[in-house]
């Protein structure tokens, strides 16, 4: 099984590029095969992860930003759900991986559990339940981190505006690439 992280390698956004290095950092430190797939510079390989991530995983424009994971076909999650999955120390469930033997991962109970990207462990569940769970899931970790960081409902709408920006720049930064492609292409003809 290979994870593959969807990235694009010339994005114009800061955040973006510090997301998608936090991703492969961490991948690379604990040794967990993965494989990049650049968006920005392969057009196969923006339809696919666009194709792929889940409607209800998808921002309002419907334009999934990277880094964006999954295992093999199977959707793991974006940033946030990367992120999350993390700090609360399930980074292996939430790729679909086992483990490795003798690392510190808590033992999970019979019970199930809700993963970030909307699976249970322990048992099955349809897949409208997945999709309940996490976008509940989703809403309280909004909530959490507002209350911890004592944001106000302002700044919400601050980091929809960023994201939105930051969807703008990809698409443009997208545009610009398959002008490029097509100049170079035309100047190989011209040769």
């Amino acid at each position: 099984m290979v994870i593959k992280v969807f990235v694009a390698t010339s994005s114009g956004s800061i955040a973006i590029r510090k997301k998608q290095q936090e991703v492969v950092g961490f991948l690379e430190a604990n040794k967990i095969d993965f494989k990049e797939f650049d968006i920005a510079g392969d057009e196969d390989n923006r339809r696919w992860m666009r194709e792929n991530v889940p409607g209800e995983k998808k921002p309002q424009n419907g334009i999934p930003l990277p880094p964006q994971i999954f295992n093999e076909e199977q959707y793991c999650g974006d940033f946030e759900s990367f992120f999350s999955a993390k700090e609360e120390n399930i980074i292996y469930s939430f790729l679909g991986l086992a483990p490795p033997p003798g690392s510190k991962v808590p033992e999970t109970t019979e019970e199930t559990s809700s993963l970030p990207n909307g699976e249970l462990v322990g048992g099955e569940q349809s897949s409208m339940e997945g999709i309940d769970n996490a976008e509940a899931s989703g809403n309280n970790e909004v909530h959490k981190e507002d209350n911890e960081d004592g944001d106000s409902p302002e700044s919400e709408v601050k980091q929809d505006e960023t994201t939105e920006e930051e969807e703008k720049e990809v698409a443009e930064e997208e545009e610009k690439g398959e002008e490029e492609e097509k100049e170079e292409a035309e100047e190989e003809e011209d040769s």
